[in-house]
């Protein structure tokens, strides 16, 4: 796949995971269901039903999903040059993504991640290996980048991002910023915030971004401030409240689409992939609502970030079937 061609490129990390389902286990939860815990008996050798490998990752999943909606996607990764890293590449090719971009550093480790499924929630045992992340030395223009979550080491690369996004503000980036991005807050991010075209975060995290507790009733407000930020389009996710969207001059509300839920680990990139996908093709912002939401609707109904996640056809399918389903209005 020649640079030239790319409609896309995506930054960030990816992890193998595993994915296993006991057999026997032992909830223990609060009379208020809001603290609940998975038990198992000290020593004893816990029996599973379902075990299942895949690639995860926030930037994997996405660069997974738009691919299989049709687009023309590169990764950039930083891995590391053990087995899990291999398992990372070959999954990544198999799936139609270039790994052009990616650098593999011989000395070090990769991302993994055990995850115990239990009731259509996860429980995850993560390691991020001890990172620097490299910056590519030519990285190509591409009309879109999605940047999203990145490592504790993730600095130096956001700053040399920065200055090479300064040079090319042809691209449009969205940001859907990660763990460490939002723990040094406003200001640690602030540059790549007024850069966006596109700001993913969930309610959760758009108030912490803005000050703005307990926004509830008071989305065109928070909406407002994240706007403030620096993004021409400002998406929340509000889990099954669905999702908001303000673009400058119109709020949007889109709803979900029922489907039962196996597990949710990628249900968040799922949406971002089918989202931007669907703003690449040329969709409307409504339109890029649905294919979201639709996205996110199948993910949740498999174990795993991927193995749900649709084909451009499928989408469409989806779509068809699901226009009395998810309601999209303004607000």
């Amino acid at each position: 796949m020649n640079e030239e061609n790319y409609d896309l490129l995506t930054i960030g990390d990816a992890t193998v995971d595993v994915f296993m389902t006991p057999l026997e286990s032992e909830t223990v939860c609060e009379l208020d269901k809001k603290e609940c815990k998975i038990c198992f008996n000290y020593g004893d050798k816990i029996p599973v039903r379902d075990l299942e490998f895949t690639i995860g990752g926030n930037a994997a999943n996405n660069a997974v999903g738009t691919s299989r909606l049709g687009l023309r996607d590169a990764i950039v990764l930083t891995l590391g040059g053990d087995t899990v890293g291999d398992l990372i590449i070959e999954r990544l090719i198999k799936e139609k993504v270039s790994t052009t971009f990616v650098t593999r550093q011989p000395a070090t480790s990769s991302n993994y991640s055990t995850i115990i499924n239990y009731s259509g929630e996860r429980t995850i045992f993560t390691y991020h290996a001890p990172r620097s992340y490299e910056f590519p030395v030519a990285l190509p223009v591409t009309p879109w980048i999605y940047l999203t979550s990145m490592g504790e080491t993730f600095r130096p690369f956001y700053n040399h991002f920065i200055d090479w996004l300064r040079k090319n503000p042809q691209i449009k980036l969205a940001f859907n910023p990660g763990t460490w991005q939002m723990k040094g807050g406003v200001e640690g991010i602030k540059e790549v915030l007024s850069l966006s075209h596109i700001l993913y975060v969930n309610r959760e995290e758009a108030e912490k971004l803005t000050n703005f507790p307990d926004s509830h009733g008071k989305e065109k407000e928070l909406l407002t401030l994240v706007s403030k930020l620096g993004p021409k389009i400002s998406i929340i996710t509000d889990g099954p409240e669905g999702s908001l969207a303000y673009d400058g001059q119109r709020f949007i509300k889109c709803g979900i689409y029922p489907q039962e839920v196996t597990e949710r680990t990628g249900a968040g990139d799922a949406f971002g992939s089918g989202m931007i996908s669907a703003l690449i093709k040329g969709r409307t912002l409504e339109e890029a609502l649905i294919w979201g939401t639709i996205n996110s609707a199948s993910v949740v109904s498999f174990v795993g970030a991927q193995k749900g996640l649709l084909k451009e056809k499928e989408m469409l399918e989806w779509v068809e079937r699901g226009k009395d389903k998810v309601k999209v209005e303004e607000f």
